[in-house]
């Protein structure tokens, strides 16, 4: 099946431009969503997701890498979930496909490895930013960590989205790089998880 994907940031905007071509596709779907919501979190996002996984789509149509996520990482993790079901991506307004004739395009490739460089740099600036803005916190007399008093169940800790996904990776064995890499999250996040999910035997790499 062939689907294309639009999205556009208000119910103000119509979407009518998007329509136009739809009969080249066998489904034209259209998020009326801010671009700060996660791809797999949206509307018709999450219906191309189940359409993935039950093997109904070979071809994603979108007008730009944008419309894919809702900054770089986002981008390059849904770019990345699609390819693992072998799914050929084409951005029309760069006349490119991820899956030329069933095989992985070079170009793409290249285009995919700028972009995670692009976003560890963003990865690393915010780092910074954030820890320059908890240094002078603390040399203002603030305290951090969890409020006193407080504690979070490790049931409760297998329970969070975040948690899941750093799992679901875990199990595909993936490296504590990429998990972070692919779920922004720490790697002390991705230790405490890994050490919990073995403890109630959710890991199976």
């Amino acid at each position: 099946m062939k689907v294309k994907y639009n999205r556009i940031s208000t119910i103000q905007q119509t979407g009518d431009r998007y329509l136009l071509d739809k009969e080249k596709y066998d489904l034209t779907l259209l998020d009326k969503v801010s671009g700060k919501v996660p791809f797999k979190e949206r509307p018709k996002g999450k219906e191309i997701v189940k359409l993935v996984e039950d093997g109904k789509i070979s071809e994603l149509f979108c007008e730009e890498l944008s419309r894919l996520g809702r900054n770089t990482g986002d981008v390059i993790k849904t770019l990345e979930w699609l390819e693992q079901y072998e799914i050929n991506v084409h951005v029309l307004n760069m006349g490119l496909q991820s899956r030329p004739n069933g095989k992985k395009n070079p170009i793409w490739k290249m285009i995919s490895s700028v972009m995670s460089s692009m976003y560890e740099m963003e990865l690393e600036n915010i780092k910074e930013r954030t820890m320059m803005g908890k240094a002078v916190y603390v040399n203002n007399g603030g305290r951090l960590g969890r409020p006193e008093g407080t504690s979070e169940g490790e049931k409760t800790f297998l329970e969070k989205d975040k948690t899941k996904e750093i799992i679901k990776y875990l199990n595909k064995d993936r490296t504590i790089r990429e998990i972070s890499k692919y779920t922004e999250s720490s790697n002390k996040t991705i230790i405490k998880t890994k050490r919990i999910a073995k403890k109630y035997g959710l890991l199976t790499a």
